[in-house]
């Protein structure tokens, strides 16, 4: 697929470029007007998912506008600029995934080597019911279902009549809040 094919358009192409790189803010905002459609759907078929689609579209011309100084008006268009900008992005978004896939695995399989240890420990227990009931729902309620009751994704959104995009995002940013909130305790206990 050719993103230009008439050469007026590439010449406004070229144009909006160097608009950008010399600071416009008006151009950004024309570039997203004109592609934020094609970076959305390269992302979303990419990713299947809308939400993260979403925020790869975001991610996107906040990383063009960060890094416009890259930009040069006479190597090519914006739009081919704009989706390598989005192959990056998507391959962030699936090497998070796959980080994240990792990590409850290798947690599911502490989990089952020692058993004892972690359902002996109630005091570590209390603190993460505390830590959930401080966050509030649905994340906490997302937070609960998964871990604590195992059920998968696909079943909490159906239980809490939420968007499948909306639990994977709970439980992403969950994870990072129950994070730093427990390695905030840790710092403060003697």
């Amino acid at each position: 697929m050719h993103v230009h094919d008439d050469p007026n358009t590439d010449l406004d192409g070229a144009r909006l470029a160097g608009e950008l790189v010399a600071g416009s803010s008006d151009a950004l905002a024309e570039m997203y007007r004109r592609w934020s459609t094609l970076v959305h759907t390269i992302a979303y078929r990419s990713l299947g998912d809308r939400h993260d689609a979403e925020d790869v579209t975001q991610q996107v011309f906040v990383s063009a506008w960060n890094g416009r100084h890259t930009l040069r008006p006479d190597a090519g268009s914006p739009a081919a600029w704009l989706v390598g900008i989005t192959k990056h992005r998507v391959a962030d978004v699936k090497m998070q995934r796959y980080r994240s896939h990792r990590n409850l695995h290798a947690v599911a399989a502490q989990s089952a080597t020692e058993p004892s240890e972690q359902h002996d420990d109630w005091a570590e227990k209390l603190l993460l019911v505390s830590e959930l009931e401080r966050m509030g729902d649905p994340r906490a309620a997302v937070l609960r279902m998964a871990f604590m009751e195992d059920k998968p994704q696909d079943e909490i959104a159906r239980t809490l009549d939420l968007p499948i995009g909306t639990v994977k995002s709970h439980v992403r940013r969950g994870l990072i809040e129950l994070r730093r909130r427990l390695e905030e305790v840790e710092h403060v206990a003697p």
